[in-house]
């Protein structure tokens, strides 16, 4: 957060890449939250389990052209990398950098990922159950570890700043977002590429969050299974996918003639310290966090326009953070989660929803909260439901929340006009 008697210089977003069920590339995934359709879909890969459909990404190739240096084989990277590789081509494509020319030195990356390569994990270590040691692959560590994301990036990009990752659970990707912005106002880079990526949909785990009772039981309708703050609703949807974004002080993009998407105006984060699964019966951490978004963008609650809510579809976080949002904001905001097309993205998933965000201050459209038709009692926020809402967004704030208590939410205003 901005320092006491620090001269503000926004962070603003210059690039936005993503990989997500709704699509590859942003243009796709925001089209899709837009029009609300829900991408789950039963799930080959789950057959047999009691939870068998999820969201899952389109098939994809990875670019060849933007990495500073060659792409290692596919079969080399586990999905959660090959997603993070895919959306921050496209980041720095759209923000009119070249990996080949920039300052290395002064390039930061910053990755939240909350399990890392799941896939690779289960698929080695069942191989050495059936043929013991010696059958393991020696790319078994470098493929899971969860920081190896970060560094990946850091290779194929050369980018030769801080190269960190972050674990929040599904607060991750927002935390990043948070990292890289103090990142730069301190001075330790000039540009960071911060996002978050997970590729988590797997038997293990998926079992795992079933076990927990946290999945929507809906195997017959899977489409109409996320349904943030319905009364129907019976848990989430599991998802992957990668958002990745460009940030820069906003002098430093100036003096290169980009003005951004959107500002980072403000990030916030607190911890419960109540329980390592649920949150607070009330909703103090989110609230603290919200709180401290808005302090440090030098925002009141009466400002905020639109609430990217972290709206996972179960009975429990819909209702406390519905509560949370009228206790702090009022009934203003316009509230949304899309979640409801994407599904639950874990660690990415407030990367992601940040760009959705920051989507909608630069176009002024909020999508709508896909299979919402009534509200359970008790949630009385302004549901955004059945088509977007279109209007003038000067303060959005995206909410995420994770197993363990955290909590972080970002606050995000109109990028300053171009100069004429």
């Amino acid at each position: 957060m901005t320092a006491p008697g620090r001269p503000a210089d926004p962070v603003v977003i210059t690039g936005m890449g993503m990989v997500t069920p709704a699509g590859v590339g942003v243009k796709a995934s925001w089209e899709s939250v837009c029009a609300g359709r829900s991408t789950a879909r039963t799930d080959p890969e789950l057959r047999g389990l009691p939870v068998d459909f999820s969201c899952r990404v389109p098939p994809f190739d990875l670019p060849s052209a933007a990495p500073a240096v060659e792409l290692p084989a596919p079969t080399r990277l586990d999905p959660f990398c090959r997603f993070a590789i895919a959306a921050t081509a496209e980041a720095i494509a759209d923000a009119g950098l070249d990996a080949h020319a920039w300052p290395a030195e002064r390039v930061a990356i910053v990755v939240g990922t909350s399990l890392g390569g799941t896939s690779t994990l289960e698929e080695q270590h069942a191989r050495f159950l059936e043929s013991g040691p010696r059958r393991l692959s020696a790319a078994l560590l470098p493929r899971y570890m969860p920081n190896m994301v970060a560094g990946q990036l850091a290779i194929l990009f050369q980018a030769r700043g801080p190269a960190l990752q972050t674990s929040t659970a599904c607060a991750s990707g927002a935390s990043a977002l948070g990292v890289a912005a103090d990142l730069l106002r301190a001075g330790h880079c000039d540009i960071a590429l911060a996002g978050g990526t997970e590729a988590a949909v797997t038997p293990l785990i998926t079992s795992a969050f079933t076990r927990l009772g946290t999945l929507s039981r809906r195997v017959a309708q899977p489409q109409a299974a996320a349904r943030p703050f319905d009364r129907e609703r019976d848990g989430f949807v599991m998802g992957e996918g990668a958002g990745m974004l460009v940030l820069e002080r906003s002098t430093h993009a100036a003096a290169r003639g980009r003005h951004g998407h959107a500002v980072l105006a403000g990030h916030g984060c607190a911890t419960d310290a109540h329980h390592p699964l649920a949150p607070h019966p009330d909703g103090i951490g989110a609230a603290a966090a919200i709180r401290a978004a808005l302090a440090d963008a030098d925002a009141a609650a009466q400002d905020v326009d639109h609430v990217n809510a972290h709206g996972t579809s179960t009975v429990l976080n819909d209702a406390l953070e519905s509560r949370t949002i009228g206790a702090v904001l009022g009934p203003r905001p316009a509230v949304t989660s899309t979640k409801g097309v994407t599904g639950h993205l874990l660690g990415a998933a407030g990367a992601v929803e940040a760009i959705f965000t920051a989507l909608t201050v630069e176009s002024g459209t909020i999508p709508p909260c896909a299979n919402f038709a009534a509200p359970s009692p008790g949630i009385d926020v302004d549901i955004v439901s059945g088509a977007p809402r279109h209007r003038r967004v000067e303060l959005a704030l995206s909410n995420s929340f994770g197993f363990g208590g955290h909590n972080v939410a970002l606050a995000f205003r109109p990028a300053p006009a171009s100069p004429r």
